[in-house]
């Protein structure tokens, strides 16, 4: 009797998702969700506009990152999977690619906890970013108005701190070379 093959999940299976939805492949499991929402979109502007001029551009910090939104990152085990934020050093990614998905694993990834990727966000991609190795992880829960920062310890994450919505001068490995102002990232949203 022939067995029939398990077909992994594609890049043609992501194309193929309808409007609204956006999917990620993870250790050959296609993941699917709707697009995030403008709470959600806010939240991840802000940090992007936080973190990328001192450490993307080099205005008013040390520079020596890509600080980049949902990029499209390929490693052997995952076709494709997009994190709401990721930043890499430059010395270890020196060049962007231009039209090929980025395959070297982050040092640093953000993803905002909504409703509807919460729980996704915390039991498959947590570990998924822990078996991998990515060393520093924020995790920005929308409901609380908290960033939670960790970092990986010889495979497991390490809580370093929680920094609530309305301090002015947060210091965040691996950002900590300069304080962010934690109260404008929620503005607008009550």
């Amino acid at each position: 009797m022939a067995v029939a093959a398990l077909k992994l999940p594609s890049l043609a299976d992501i194309d193929a998702l309808p409007p609204g939805m956006k999917g990620e492949i993870i250790e050959g499991v296609l993941y699917t969700m709707t697009r995030p929402r403008a709470r959600h979109q806010s939240v991840d502007g802000a940090v992007v506009q936080s973190v990328g001029p001192p450490f993307h551009r080099g205005h008013g910090g040390p520079g020596g990152w890509w600080i980049l939104p949902e990029p499209g990152i390929e490693l052997p085990t995952s076709a494709e999977f997009s994190p709401d934020v990721a930043g890499w050093r430059r010395e270890r990614l020196t060049v962007l690619p231009k039209d090929d998905a980025i395959t070297t694993v982050p040092d640093w990834i953000c993803e905002i906890l909504s409703p509807s990727t919460r729980r996704y966000d915390l039991a498959t991609k947590k570990p998924f970013y822990a078996r991998i190795g990515v060393p520093h992880l924020w995790l920005v829960d929308l409901e609380a108005r908290a960033i939670n920062v960790l970092r990986l310890e010889q495979g497991r994450w390490v809580e370093l701190g929680t920094f609530d919505a309305n301090e002015a001068e947060a210091r965040m490995e691996p950002f900590d070379a300069v304080a962010f102002d934690l109260r404008w990232w929620w503005e607008g949203l009550e």
